[in-house]
């Protein structure tokens, strides 16, 4: 059994997984799948102080808070416990691609090599980290939610915006994956 659960789940059975999360929320209490508003509902309940947009009744949406929490544990229980002692395996192009930008320590899940203390402080580090945060935080407003509340719950519900949204986070993706990670790799 432990077997099992240490091995990395193929995606016929983890993206099943997570595609009921929709309507088992729906079903238990008519609940909106989707993980930034969260944060708005942290802001609601830490930050009174009177701004409009944070003014609603957030206690309702205490649940999300929980979901949120169980994400982090989950994520530390797998990372410090069901964690695979073996390095990342990746496709021998990919690690030819990435040698180019000197990434080459496949030793845990992030890049040693861009994800260190030292890394953060360059410009490379700035423009990942920061800017790339900001950029995701702002499109995350700017669109009315994250890729998990349009792509799981916006398309599960055929809503037409959670269509162009997921299709303009694809585009996006491409974009950053194929033109402009390898410029910011390269400085």
């Amino acid at each position: 059994m432990m077997e099992t659960i240490l091995q990395p789940w193929p995606w016929y059975v983890a993206g099943p997984l997570i595609g009921l999360t929709v309507p088992i929320l729906l079903l238990i209490g008519n609940k909106a799948f989707g993980i930034s508003s969260s944060l708005r509902h942290m802001c609601a309940a830490c930050l009174p102080a009177g701004i409009p947009f944070f003014k609603y009744e957030w206690k309702k949406e205490v649940w999300n808070l929980f979901f949120v929490a169980g994400i982090i544990l989950g994520g530390f229980v797998g990372a410090y416990w069901l964690a695979n002692p073996d390095p990342v395996v990746i496709h021998p192009k990919l690690a030819e691609e990435l040698a180019t930008y000197g990434i080459t320590d496949y030793s845990s899940m992030i890049p040693q090599q861009l994800f260190t203390l030292e890394n953060i402080l360059t410009l490379k580090g700035f423009l990942m980290m920061v800017v790339g945060g900001f950029i995701v935080g702002f499109g995350t407003r700017y669109a009315g939610g994250c890729t998990s509340g349009h792509s799981i719950m916006g398309l599960s519900t055929l809503q037409w915006p959670s269509l162009v949204a997921t299709c303009c986070f694809m585009a996006g993706g491409f974009i950053m994956a194929n033109l402009i990670l390898p410029f910011i790799l390269k400085l």
